[in-house]
């Protein structure tokens, strides 16, 4: 494996959580997934893990399973940035939440840099009409959304769903986490043409074979393309190894580590 100083890396996709809660929270995320989790899920773990791989900034976020939770989820966020210079934080939202753009707002002045949404956990159509505030708000004050995309389980998070609001928000930065759709990556074809779509590799590579990994970043091309754990679900090492048995030519490679982060965020490492 490539030690820290062959490589400069960032991490697009991870959760944290107030170290009071962690290890309930990690629990029921393993527990929907039925996949066993590598870390406990607090800030510190977090940044054990990545240290090892040598992770200059990490893109970190939680999600609001109901409206109650929005604003205590963002506070933390914001002081965990405040406390760790290598934390970019997402907020959250919630379609039920009552002040939509007056939280979106306030995320902004935080400090945020942009809000995570994941459909399956909060139980709603990415396209359902009651999240379009949500996406009206964040198009407006240019804070991209992360959405979780895909699960054979569900609807929720459909491509085409994605797709749809894609479509009626174009000035809305949206990235479709986990190579577009996690299990539904034969659907992903339809973003090819609508460049307000970015892509994480998280939750992926280890069940994707490599060659359809391949095809998947030449199809929607590699500068759309970030590399991302999905910590606490998976450790940063073996989430590495996976990245570089891709075998990727060094300027791609280098693009998906840090270069594309960089140029999304508008962030120096």
């Amino acid at each position: 494996m490539f030690t820290p100083q062959d490589l400069i890396i960032t991490d697009a996709h991870t959760h944290i959580f107030p170290p009071k809660i962690a290890a309930k929270a990690v629990d029921a995320i393993g527990q929907f997934y039925d996949i066993p989790m590598c870390h406990p899920g607090s800030p510190q773990a977090l940044l054990e893990s990545g240290r090892r791989i040598g992770v200059r900034k990490y893109l970190v976020c939680s999600t609001a399973t109901h409206p109650g939770q929005v604003v205590s989820i963002n506070d933390f966020i914001r002081q965990s940035c405040s406390e760790n210079q290598e934390f970019l934080g997402f907020g959250t939202l919630h379609p039920g939440y009552e002040d939509i753009p007056g939280e979106a707002r306030r995320i902004r002045e935080m400090g945020l840099r942009g809000v995570k949404l994941h459909p399956d956990f909060q139980r709603f159509a990415i396209d359902d009409p009651a999240a379009f505030p949500i996406y009206e708000s964040c198009q407006e004050l240019g804070l991209p959304i992360l959405f979780h995309t895909g699960d054979a389980r569900y609807d929720w998070s459909a491509p085409a769903r994605m797709e749809a609001v894609a479509k009626r928000y174009p000035g809305l930065t949206c990235i479709a986490a986990h190579f577009g759709g996690y299990s539904h990556w034969q659907d992903v074809e339809r973003y090819r043409d609508l460049p307000n779509i970015w892509f994480d590799t998280s939750s992926s590579l280890f069940c994707l074979p490599r060659e359809r990994a391949l095809a998947l970043i030449r199809l929607l091309g590699h500068r759309r393309f970030l590399f991302g754990t999905d910590f606490p679900m998976w450790d940063h090492g073996e989430e590495l190894d996976r990245f570089l048995s891709l075998d990727l030519p060094e300027e791609i490679r280098d693009d998906i580590l840090y270069r594309n982060f960089q140029r999304l965020f508008e962030v120096e490492l």
